[in-house]
């Protein structure tokens, strides 16, 4: 039964279905606007992707990515001696990195790295309310990026802050997480990160921060690391040493509640005080001048990028022990040359009534270049018996008299007064001067506290240096008094006359055509005549002394000039010549008789190496600074030592077999027997003769002197049975050394002083005999064959076939006065 319909209800129903219908029309339109704006934006996005995506770099060459490292050069005993890097980066592998310090800047940087495609939206959008936020706050945009979009950024991009830059990054982004797998990110990451203090990577900046591997990092000294990416200046350890602390302490916080290390470790790692250990110096071989001939050496073979990007690990031959010794030997000759030469006067003098004080006029003055350890002092009362000073810091102390007797007046050309008598004679009051703490007397006897001695920087320079004869391993090397003051190399770049020091070259010339050490040469006054208007060369001996016929062996003992021009002119001086470019002295070295006094040029270098060459039996050597590079892989790819050895590739174990013997490949440059009978001769020079004053070190040792003529240069190249090394002495810009100095006094003390230390625990090895060669007792006054009953009697070193005969009565007296045309000589002053 139907209940009828009222008007009211039926409108009711009418309503009811036209609001249906509205509704699905508004849906309707709504659903329409959203596929418009769908296809919209996606038609944006892809306009975008497509926009800003064309002329991006190749994110492929990251596979290929080898980052600029630093070439790394060692000393022989493998410590670090020099670093060379546009950016102080040191590659490690990720495989090598610690899980600790992976852990640490994942927990810092991006704790889903390994869960995210490369974008972490949840933190982009974070991000982006927090910037819209700021509109118009003038603050800068922050970024949530990941670990992923920082190598896009650092590896690809630049470091510009915009909305155009992040959508570049992140379009990278997506290629490179679908070209690499994440841990060759990650090690793109960690491996190239600039983390402060010229670190470049997480194993620099461990050194840098921790003096410490990665491997040794404790886990606050990991998370201070990994607080840094962000901005490395905002949390210096000491410069923000707060923020450096509330930064790392986060870190850890991270680290703990990502579940990489436990509450214990948490709270002891809080609890850690932040504090940087800076690499200690003394941990570093100090050898610049050795370093930067390596330096020029590695430019030549690869470039300024290879040395400064390849990252490089070069073994040099240098001996710590030996190097430390050679620069006190030189520093200790240069100082004592020059006190011997007086007092040059103060570094600068105030008023001693200067408003100011003497501290802060102190605090004026720069400390001069390579003084140090030496420190500034003002002279404050110059009394009777010493004199008072104060230091910068406030300290006071005296310097005695005894510490001033060797200041005396300084003249010119080297020459000086009378001893100082009274404090007074050297400083007054004002004076600014060098000081060194002093603790005894030159006898031994202590001297009070805040006691100090004067102290000069030496006007005169020098070089040292030291080689293995047998290999040509260049052991040790100083260059100059210091290389702050002076970077020329005067062992290596110093081309100066050898003098005398080139003699031994000429006896080998004679012993090579019939001479013996026995053999008499004459001894009396010599001249030439150089040709028309160039007058007569008369060269003659240091001592003004003609001994007349001579043996050959005291010519050279004794360095007499005279015997050894007549000894050149017999043997010829194209054949001197010969054995002198051989022995690679000097290669420009002209046909003329002065050559043979050392008129000609040559570095220390070179005749220390000539001098290698004699005691090795006369074997070619070439010097070496490396013995081995390796690159970044560790592949060696440059050695010194280029002999194939195939026994020593073995694979079985060592039980005690013989060492297998290597090739000898070295060019024999000259007769043994000669060089021996050579070195023999020098032997005597240290045993007799002008470098005698070797003798008391108690080994067995040659050598030879070299004075060029004014005093100009000063040598002493010299040997033991494995070690020869060359001292020189000279001023820079060329003046006499001194009416008395020479050789002996100048450049000799360096050498004993060297030797003295570095033979000290080492046996007493004699020289090695070759064959071919027969010891014979002789008479030393007359060269025959010692009777029983002689008493000068020394060993001579003969050839088997000019053994003396009993009635031998010596041979090879000269001419006095050969005569020789000018255009076979050069018109040049003769050398000592």
């Amino acid at each position: 039964m139907y209940k009828p319909i009222d008007g009211t209800t039926l409108r009711a129903e009418e309503n009811d279905w036209d609001v249906g219908v509205k509704f699905l029309k508004i849906l309707g339109y709504l659903f329409g606007l959203g596929v418009v704006v769908a296809i919209a934006g996606a038609g944006v996005l892809i306009y975008a992707l497509y926009e800003y995506g064309k002329g991006l770099p190749e994110h492929t060459e990251l596979a290929d990515y080898d980052p600029p490292t630093v070439t790394r050069v060692h000393a022989g005993d493998g410590r670090l001696m020099e670093e060379y890097a546009k950016e102080k980066r040191i590659y490690v592998p990720i495989d090598a990195i610690p899980t600790r310090v992976k852990d640490a800047f994942l927990s810092a940087e991006d704790k889903d790295f390994y869960t995210h495609g490369g974008l972490n939206y949840l933190s982009l959008a974070r991000a982006m309310l927090t910037n819209i936020k700021n509109i118009g706050s003038g603050k800068r945009l922050i970024g949530a990026s990941t670990i992923t979009q920082q190598v896009a950024k650092n590896f690809l991009l630049t470091n510009e802050v915009s909305y155009e830059r992040k959508i570049k990054e992140a379009i990278l982004t997506y290629r490179i997480e679908h070209a690499f797998d994440k841990e060759r990110i990650l090690d793109l990451y960690l491996n190239e990160i600039f983390l402060g203090y010229r670190s470049y990577g997480v194993a620099a900046a461990s050194l840098n921060y921790f003096n410490k591997s990665l491997d040794q990092l404790s886990v606050p000294e990991a998370a201070y690391l990994a607080a840094l990416p962000k901005a490395p200046s905002n949390y210096h350890p000491v410069r923000h040493h707060a923020a450096a602390l509330a930064r790392r302490n986060w870190v850890i916080e991270r680290m703990l509640e990502n579940e990489k290390i436990t509450r214990e470790q948490a709270e002891e790692a809080w609890q850690t005080p932040l504090e940087v250990i800076r690499r200690d110096r003394t941990e570093i071989v100090q050898a610049p001048y050795f370093a930067e001939e390596v330096r020029r050496e590695l430019i030549d073979l690869y470039g300024e990028e290879g040395l400064y990007e390849s990252g490089l690990s070069v073994r040099t031959t240098l001996q710590p022990n030996l190097q430390n010794i050679a620069q006190r030997s030189l520093r200790k000759g240069l100082i004592s040359y020059d006190r011997r030469h007086g007092w040059r006067g103060p570094l600068t003098t105030f008023d001693p009534d200067s408003p100011e004080g003497w501290k802060n006029n102190l605090k004026s003055v720069e400390l001069p270049k390579g003084a140090e350890p030496w420190i500034l002092a003002s002279v404050l009362e110059v009394g009777k018996t010493d004199v008072a000073i104060g230091m910068a810091d406030g300290t006071r102390g005296t310097i005695p008299m005894s510490e001033l007797k060797w200041a005396r007046k300084w003249l010119k050309d080297q020459r000086f007064g009378g001893v100082p008598s009274t404090p007074g004679h050297v400083l007054a009051v004002g004076d600014v001067v060098l000081v060194e703490s002093v603790l005894k007397t030159a006898k031994g006897k202590d001297y009070p506290k805040e006691t100090y001695g004067l102290r000069q920087i030496p006007d005169v320079n020098g070089g040292l240096i030291a080689i293995d004869p047998h290999t040509g391993r260049i052991l040790a090397m100083s260059g100059g008094f210091s290389f702050s003051r002076s970077s020329f190399n005067r062992a290596t770049q110093a081309v100066r006359q050898p003098g005398s020091a080139i003699k031994p070259f000429i006896y080998l010339s004679g012993l090579d055509n019939g001479y013996t050490p026995a053999t008499l040469i004459q001894d009396a006054p010599f001249s030439l005549d150089q040709g028309a208007g160039l007058g007569k060369w008369k060269p003659g001996n240091y001592k003004k002394k003609f001994y007349g016929p001579t043996r050959m062996r005291v010519g050279i003992e004794k360095s007499i000039n005279l015997m050894t021009v007549r000894l050149a002119q017999n043997v010829g001086m194209d054949k001197v010549v010969e054995y002198v470019k051989r022995f690679g002295i000097d290669n420009n070295m002209q046909p003329v008789l002065s050559m043979s006094l050392g008129a000609g040029e040559s570095s220390l270098l070179q005749m220390t190496t000539a001098y290698a060459m004699l005691v090795n039996g006369g074997k070619r050597i070439t010097p070496s600074l490396i013995d081995r590079i390796q690159d970044r892989r560790g592949r060696t790819i440059f050695k010194h030592d280029s002999r194939e050895c195939l026994p020593c590739v073995v694979n079985e174990e060592w039980h005690n077999q013989a060492a297998p013997t290597l090739p000898d490949t070295r060019e024999q440059i000259a007769d043994p027997a000669s060089v021996y009978q050579v070195v023999s001769m020098l032997e005597g020079t240290v045993l007799r003769g002008t470098g005698r004053s070797i003798k008391s070190i108690g080994k067995p040792l040659g050598g030879k002197t070299g004075t060029t003529n004014k005093s100009l240069d000063a040598w002493f190249i010299g040997f033991s049975p494995d070690l020869a090394v060359g001292a020189y002495v000279g001023f820079d810009a060329p003046k006499t050394l001194g009416q008395r100095e020479q050789g002996a006094s100048a450049a000799a003390p360096i050498f004993k002083s060297f030797m003295e230390e570095a033979l000290k625990d080492a046996p007493a090895t004699p020289f090695r005999v070759p064959e071919g060669i027969r010891l014979v007792r002789i008479n030393a006054d007359t060269g025959r064959l010692a009777r029983p009953n002689d008493k000068n009697v020394i060993v001579e070193a003969f050839k088997p076939h000019n053994v003396p005969s009993p009635t031998f009565s010596g041979a090879g007296e000269e001419n006095d006065n050969p005569i020789l045309s000018g255009s076979d000589l050069l018109n040049s002053e003769g050398l000592y």
